[in-house]
């Protein structure tokens, strides 16, 4: 069960954080990598560890901003390897501001990014491998912001608000192509982005009383999940949110408990 050798995985964003953990999670289960990110450069390291586990492992540059990057991406990987079993669109980016400041240029940063580069990066490999295969897995990382918002990330919300949606739309598209797709949706795990938050001790124990399972987000709680959206054994799941959040998203909207 949940076996992923002889299947190769594309994933974007993969030269650090979860991207990078997705990459080396899907090569333990057996998967080829291909990974990208906007400078080869970055995908040294990740190439290398890849590549450690006894697994191929192709590095692409890829920026999901323009379209014009991911259809050379595409043809490059289709000039070097065979086949795309499994999407992992993981590559985005946030800005955090009151919505008062927010600029015509940071709403687009991130939709272009988070939103636009996620359509377009499914419908090219869906387009070049998957649909002409009839078979594909497409997991779109979303976050707890598909189903909840959050002040100072208005541009953010928004665009994991519509990977929820376009999930639930891709799906019905392309299930009668043999392709599911689902969205992975993490909640409160530590990021480059997000990492200067988590030294505040007095914010990570705020954060961590809303959570029911009493913590944020740690290493290895998105592995399972993501090697199960990626395996057989959810064939038979397709335009489906999965929240890894620890419960926040059950319990966002209710009081915090009082300090002693």
């Amino acid at each position: 069960m949940f076996d992923l050798t002889g299947r190769t995985a594309l994933v974007t964003g993969a030269s650090r954080g979860l991207g990078e953990r997705f990459a080396i999670t899907l090569a333990k289960a057996g998967a080829d990598l291909v990974v990208t990110s906007r400078s080869i450069e970055s995908l040294h390291k990740i190439t290398a560890e890849v590549e450690a586990l006894g697994r191929k492992c192709t590095p692409v540059v890829l920026d999901v901003g323009s379209f014009e990057s991911i259809q050379e991406a595409v043809a490059n990987v289709k000039a070097k390897v065979e086949k795309i079993d499994i999407l992992v669109n993981n590559a985005g980016c946030n800005v955090r501001k009151p919505a008062t400041e927010i600029t015509w240029d940071d709403w687009n940063l991130v939709l272009d990014t988070n939103l636009r580069g996620t359509f377009f990066v499914a419908q090219q490999v869906a387009k070049e491998f998957m649909i002409p295969a009839g078979y594909g897995r497409i997991i779109n990382i979303g976050s707890v912001t598909c189903v909840a918002g959050y002040a100072g990330l208005g541009p953010y919300c928004a665009s994991r608000g519509g990977s929820k949606q376009l999930t639930m739309s891709l799906a019905d598209d392309w299930g009668i192509h043999g392709i599911t797709v689902n969205c992975l949706a993490p909640g409160w795990f530590k990021t480059a982005q997000n990492a200067v938050m988590y030294e505040n001790e007095e914010w990570v124990e705020y954060l961590s009383d809303r959570i029911p399972l009493k913590r944020p987000g740690a290493t290895g709680d998105l592995d399972g999940p993501v090697v199960f959206l990626s395996s057989e054994e959810s064939r038979y799941i397709t335009g489906q949110l999965l929240l890894v959040d620890g419960g926040i998203s059950v319990g966002a909207t209710r009081a915090l408990p009082k300090k002693k």
